[in-house]
């Protein structure tokens, strides 16, 4: 690895496949990343949707089956990138340039090179020059390296405050996908089959126990689904109603 280069080959989730992923209302987007995943000619596609609407889980997917396809692909979190890297006195945009590189810029000029890329959280750039403009870029690169690019970000292009123009048109020209969320039912699904892989059995009465008094977005439900783990394993409990009332309601 040259210094510098991102260490982007990771190990695919096995819980975020297409084939784990429930679809509700949004079977077109499934499509589209289907697509993506194992045709070259594919269109690229921009999702977006609120917080634990499955777009993370979709791009990871694609990865996943390009992959198993024998396609090389990259997907990278654009919230986790490392921020400027400057003194807690610089205020002004001026300053900025000259103190520090752009983390996030030359992270971005760093990707590319694989037959798929998948870029989530692009909102977490927007209104930051530097990265706006290696993203143009990356674009442009890609279409000359005939690489298929994902996107995901909260709002459509024009929403997330990117202030590049042109990065708006090259976005804002990919095939569009709203995610819709889950209905309730669905999520009662999810959060069935999540906790069986896990060995928790999860009734009617402790799912409308839950869902009465939590958070019901799906990285909420997740995290709760972590915690039950592991605190029925060290109390040695199954869980029940009031399992879950003397867990929760403390």
């Amino acid at each position: 690895m040259k210094p510098g280069q991102l260490p982007l080959a990771m190990r695919w989730p096995p819980q975020q496949r297409f084939s784990s992923y429930k679809v509700g209302e949004n079977g077109a987007a499934l499509d589209l990343l289907q697509r993506a995943a194992s045709d070259a000619d594919a269109t690229w596609v921009f999702l977006n949707g609120a917080a634990a609407s499955g777009k993370t889980h979709l791009l990871i997917a694609a990865c996943a089956a390009a992959g198993a396809q024998g396609r090389h692909a990259q997907y990278i979190s654009l919230r986790a990138l490392p921020q400027r890297g400057l003194p807690h006195a610089v205020a002004s945009d001026e300053v900025v340039s000259r103190a520090a590189p752009d983390h996030a810029a030359i992270a971005i000029r760093a990707l590319g090179g694989s037959d798929l890329l998948a870029i989530d959280d692009l909102e977490a750039i927007a209104g930051n020059r530097a990265a706006e403009h290696a993203l143009f870029d990356l674009y442009n690169r890609c279409k000359v390296e005939k690489s298929t690019l994902l996107f995901a970000a909260a709002q459509a292009p024009a929403q997330i405050g990117i202030t590049l123009p042109d990065l708006v048109s090259r976005l804002s020209s990919c095939a569009q996908a709203v995610l819709k969320p889950l209905s309730d039912e669905g999520r009662r699904e999810v959060l069935r089959e999540r906790g069986a892989a896990r060995g928790i059995v999860l009734d009617d009465a402790a799912l409308d126990w839950l869902f009465a008094r939590v958070q019901r977005d799906l990285g909420s439900l997740t995290e709760l689904l972590d915690r039950l783990d592991r605190e029925s394993l060290a109390a040695k409990r199954r869980v029940t109603v009031p399992f879950l009332r003397s867990l929760l309601d403390t």
